[in-house]
């Protein structure tokens, strides 16, 4: 088996691709080692000591490493933790499956409320996010969700290799704020939720 390395626009992360399905809908990020106890793969991960991020995407694993870690020493261990666990075949998460992790409900994780009026503009900036912006974001390691629409302000969260980017506001407010101001006119800012 072979795992491609890639680096992402975040210095302190890397993208790793095992050349399989590693979520097959959605994603997950593990930001401690307390929240890595559901997956097996991200607590070997953060045994490691070094690191302060796992993100799990469709077809790869982004690993952030503790400030001032060398990724060459670290991306052997991260490398072999992956290969035996895709090897073995392990199941991603304790007991086989994702059905005993707990995720709060979208509504607690709005940074605000959306109105029953912009529907449809909600409904214009999500078609957007799913097919323009996420499939971009997901190529740097991450991942977008977003939090809301209130007053032509959009609210988003950076995911994964994207949450700690140097370049996340850029990314934001010239990339993602001018797509969407674009497309869809009522929108007049994007921020950070």
């Amino acid at each position: 088996m072979f795992i491609e390395t890639e680096t992402t626009p975040n210095p302190s992360s890397l993208k790793f691709l095992p050349g399989r399905t590693v979520m097959p809908s959605g994603t997950r990020e593990f930001a401690s080692p307390e929240a890595a106890e559901a997956s097996p793969l991200a607590q070997a991960i953060f045994d490691t000591g070094e690191v302060v991020n796992v993100f799990y995407g469709w077809d790869f694993v982004t690993v952030t490493a503790a400030p001032g870690v060398d990724w060459s020493a670290l991306k052997p261990q991260v490398h072999a933790i992956l290969l035996d666990h895709f090897v073995s075949e392990a199941p991603l998460f304790t007991g086989g499956s994702a059905d005993g992790i707990t995720v709060p409900p979208e509504e607690t994780q709005m940074a605000v409320e959306d109105r029953e009026e912009d529907a449809e503009i909600i409904a214009s900036i999500n078609e957007l996010l799913e097919t323009r912006i996420r499939p971009a974001v997901a190529g740097d390691g991450g991942d977008i969700a977003y939090r809301g629409f209130s007053d032509g302000v959009v609210y988003l969260t950076l995911q994964g290799a994207c949450a700690g980017c140097p370049s996340s506001t850029a990314t934001l407010k010239h990339g993602i704020e001018s797509l969407l101001k674009h497309y869809v006119p009522e929108v007049v800012e994007v921020r950070a939720a």
